[in-house]
């Protein structure tokens, strides 16, 4: 079985979009309605921007959910997913492509989502960090040693096993990252982004995007989507709804997600959009499985 799935922020590149764009008539229509959307020429900036301007989150969302939603729907394979699922942002990528969600609808609640995202990152200063060789319950362990007396650190995102990112203000996060690499952490690296995504200091975008998200029509997508909030498969438009809001201060539970796919009969994992870092997860996350492949979309 077919399970397509969508990166999420990180993956972006100058470039991205642009050889569909030249070479392929829905895909320059659709990126072409986006511009008119977003009020802005995105594909001015995906295609021969900085690396500083793509980096921007109110950019950053929206270009890769359209490079993502547009190499799935116009690549030259044919898109008949039996499963679809996205880390974080990418969520909204596969609930597109699984048509829970138009593509106007889609690129909307994402740029809604990265506006509040960015203006939640700005109240507080904070960051995250890649924890690498340790396990999830020495991370969860010191994640909750230091947050107290008002601090705050989670773990916001189980990417792979021996791989967590944590997330939180800065102080938290590096009294943290000390803490961690104390305990035998090959590596805890601080990472260059704009805030403490995934973690309860979203929670003033959380309330944002969930009043856009009330707002938007969803239809039963084609296939089963599987969610970040607790890795599972879900059909019905409002448990999907909720479990989106809810994404943003939750941590994204991707090892469990993949896993719950394969248990599914997940054999073929097809990743849709800029890079292959989810390919590198899916890789570690079902080690010594021969039964499953992974590859870019075509």
């Amino acid at each position: 079985m077919k399970a397509y799935v969508f990166p999420g922020q990180g993956a972006q590149f100058v470039g991205m979009g642009k050889e569909l764009y030249e070479n392929n008539a829905q895909a320059k229509s659709l990126f072409d309605e986006a511009d008119s959307i977003l009020g802005y020429k995105i594909t001015d900036i995906m295609f021969n921007g900085t690396d500083e301007d793509l980096r921007q989150t109110k950019v950053t969302q929206p270009a890769v959910f359209l490079h993502s939603v547009i190499s799935a729907l116009c690549g030259s394979e044919n898109f008949e997913p039996d499963m679809v699922g996205g880390h974080s942002l990418g969520e909204f990528s596969a609930l597109v492509a699984a048509k829970a969600l138009s593509f106007a609808d889609g690129l909307r609640l994402v740029y809604a989502r990265a506006m509040a995202m960015q203006a939640a990152c700005e109240k507080v200063e904070s960051t995250m960090a890649a924890v690498i060789g340790l396990t999830d319950q020495q991370v969860e362990d010191i994640c909750r040693e230091v947050s107290v007396d008002g601090k705050v650190v989670v773990p916001a995102n189980y990417n792979c096993p021996g791989q967590l990112v944590i997330s939180g203000d800065v102080e938290a996060v590096n009294a943290a990252c000390e803490k961690l690499k104390a305990v035998g952490a090959k590596r805890a690296l601080v990472l260059k982004v704009g805030g403490a995504f995934h973690s309860p200091l979203m929670e003033p975008a959380r309330a944002e995007l969930a009043a856009a998200i009330d707002k938007t029509e969803f239809a039963t997508p084609v296939c089963p989507v599987y969610q970040n909030v607790d890795g599972k498969a879900y059909t019905a438009p409002e448990e999907i709804k909720k479990n989106l809001i809810a994404q943003l201060t939750s941590p994204v539970r991707w090892t469990e997600e993949v896993n719950n796919m394969v248990a599914a009969g997940a054999t073929e994992f097809i990743e849709c959009g800029p890079g292959k870092v989810l390919q590198g997860m899916i890789g570690r996350i079902c080690k010594g499985n021969d039964t499953v492949t992974v590859r870019s979309v075509e």
